[in-house]
């Protein structure tokens, strides 16, 4: 689990690379002239130096071509590479060949694999799954999340793999292949993608403070006898019989969060910010750096950085699962949790936190899936690892559910408390004060918190202000924005591209069509699924709140800026296409929606008579 961030920033520098060389055209003169052409471990090279590219699909063949005589020619044949007599008529084949040097490619299958549950199985699966389907009565929250994700997410994924692995592209230079007036989406993606990076990366720096606080024989977060504790800090563990707690006690955990790392209490709002952490600014620093330094030599780097990153979070989930299933009080949680509240699916909040749920967790429309799948072997099976990897990352949202909903049935035993009234705040709280107070009542509690921390981190890694522009950022910035760019991207590809033409390229690369399920979901169903979505958000604006301070009025305007400015990109674009073209409008509109054919690695014999 690589960060949503790290991932974005691998995202543009890997699209930038691609670009490298292209449109490059070299001739070779193959069997009789030799000019212009040099020998390196017996292969053909271009006077440049480049080697000639390595097919990449079924459409380069092996470059044989017919002689006049009906002879084919080849590599080991007798045509164009054999020399007739000094006088004689000699064949003459000139081979145009991309000079782009080849492009890189995964190390090894699971580095991909990995990656991309990196990508997909990231913070959001361990609080905002877990979060979302408490506020949403439970088990019932269960039935319309798969039934999303069956529907909506799953083609959706799978289409992004397939597109980014034919194509061979990132975000921005695809469209061109597949409907040119709809590269904006690639401008605004990259937009989207440096929005999530600035509050992905926040999260992981209140990770790496907690991580640097933990390295200390008693945790912080344990004691009401700190210097920024009140006097309704409350402390209990799991040892403590007699538990005195009212509405208005506070437990270390949370005033440790609030009061120490986000000093939420010197702040009155987002009007005034206050004055910058320096501990935290420069744990922001780190992270940035760590972000860099794990991608800068992009898939080489990135997908060996994902063997630890992508896998340790499991083994810390395992562990805080058996620890929170020992906790008095645990199965509350758990009933809690598997029992459904069907008066619920009544309500239309359900349905769509849902269908949120499901496209933010599996994350399509970031342009991360079509560049990691643009560095995958041309046959490759996309639909296979769509497939495995959008199942493990639902499985992965339910396991967190029971880590969650153990460690909320303890604090609710402890409380004397329904399970319902102990969470107050959704998001990051989730990470930092629940599961803080879990990892308090284990043992070696140090230990636990350094290893929790680091999974926070890594899960930080592989998907990529203060707390007030982190919440706005989390509900405005991105949200909207990209669930709008998804439909644009989906509709370009089934309405524009075709339906047809996308269904012979997956049979092209995988030897069989996608079902007729996969293409009713992609032409209808799915601009449904995210037209559903950008609609009650439009009609039901969530209401903001950071604990007990409410965003003003002002803030919404401000936060509908700022996903728009992403968004714009795609109009904006779409008018300069049309009036940079050349010709009538008609014809300019004709030529904006026509997609360029792929050339990547193709070869193009041309067999002429020479004497």
């Amino acid at each position: 689990m690589e960060t949503k961030d790290m991932m974005m920033t691998s995202m543009l520098t890997m699209d930038k690379r691609e670009n490298e060389g292209e449109g490059h055209k070299g001739r070779e003169e193959v069997g009789g002239g030799e000019e212009g052409t040099q020998q390196e471990n017996g292969k053909p090279m271009p006077s440049n130096g480049f080697t000639t590219s390595t097919p990449q699909s079924p459409r380069e063949g092996p470059g044989t071509a017919a002689t006049p005589g009906g002879t084919a020619s080849g590599p080991g044949g007798d045509g164009a590479g054999s020399t007739a007599p000094l006088g004689g008529l000699r064949t003459l084949v000139v081979q145009q060949t991309s000079l782009e040097r080849p492009r890189e490619t995964w190390s090894k299958k699971m580095d991909f694999l990995l990656s991309v549950i990196g990508y997909a199985v990231d913070l959001g699966n361990v609080w905002r799954f877990p979060y979302i389907c408490y506020q949403n009565g439970g088990g019932a929250f269960l039935l319309p999340y798969l039934l999303m994700a069956v529907f909506g997410g799953v083609p959706l994924f799978y289409m992004e793999l397939a597109l980014g692995q034919f194509h061979r592209s990132g975000c921005i230079s695809i469209w061109k292949h597949v409907c040119p007036i709809f590269k904006g989406i690639g401008f605004a993606i990259c937009i989207i993608a440096l929005y999530i990076a600035f509050y992905y990366n926040t999260i992981m720096a209140w990770a790496l403070y907690y991580l640097l606080s933990s390295l200390r024989p008693t945790l912080p977060w344990t004691t009401c006898t700190n210097s920024w504790n009140t006097a309704n800090c409350n402390s209990y563990m799991s040892t403590d019989h007699n538990v005195s707690w009212s509405n208005s006690s506070t437990s270390p955990a949370e005033e440790f969060y609030t009061r120490h790392v986000l000093q939420v209490h010197l702040s009155p709002g987002l009007h005034q910010l206050g004055s910058v952490s320096w501990q935290l600014a420069l744990c922001l620093l780190f992270i940035f750096t760590i972000v860099y330094f794990s991608i800068w030599k992009g898939v080489k780097t990135s997908g060996k950085v994902v063997w630890v990153t992508a896998t340790f979070p499991y083994l810390v989930l395992l562990i805080l699962l058996v620890r929170g299933a020992t906790l008095p009080g645990a199965w509350r949680g758990v009933v809690f949790y598997l029992k459904p509240d069907w008066e619920k699916l009544l309500s239309t909040t359900v349905w769509i936190d849902a269908a949120a749920q499901i496209f933010f967790s599996l994350g399509p429309g970031f342009g991360v899936l079509l560049a990691f799948a643009s560095y995958n072997p041309f046959h490759n099976n996309c639909y296979k690892d769509a497939l495995i990897t959008s199942s493990v990352n639902c499985l992965t949202s339910f396991l967190s559910g029971f880590v969650i909903f153990t460690v909320l049935g303890y604090m609710a035993e402890m409380r004397q408390q329904d399970v319902s009234a102990v969470a107050k705040d959704a998001g990051p709280s989730l990470l930092f004060i629940i599961y803080a107070e879990a990892i308090a009542n284990m043992p070696a509690a140090t230990f636990f918190a350094i290893i929790f921390f680091l999974m926070i981190i890594m899960l930080g890694l592989d998907s990529t202000g203060g707390a007030f522009v982190v919440k706005l950022f989390e509900e405005y910035a991105t949200g909207p924005a990209v669930i709008t760019v998804v439909l644009l991207e989906v509709i370009a590809v089934s309405w524009f591209y075709g339906t047809t033409r996308f269904c012979n390229d997956v049979h092209l690369m995988l030897g069989f069509y996608p079902g007729c399920f996969w293409r009713v979901c992609w032409v209808a169903i799915c601009p449904c699924f995210l037209l559903f979505i950008i609609i009650s958000f439009l009609a039901f604006p969530p209401e903001v709140r950071l604990f007990h301070y409410h965003y003003p009025q002002w803030t919404t305007v401000l936060g509908y800026c700022i996903g728009v400015s992403s968004f714009i990109c795609v109009p904006a674009y779409m008018v300069y296409h049309l009036l940079t073209a050349k010709g009538t409008f008609k014809q300019r509109l004709l030529k904006s929606i026509t997609p360029e054919p792929s050339s990547d690695g193709h070869r193009d014999l041309i067999v002429t008579n020479a004497v």
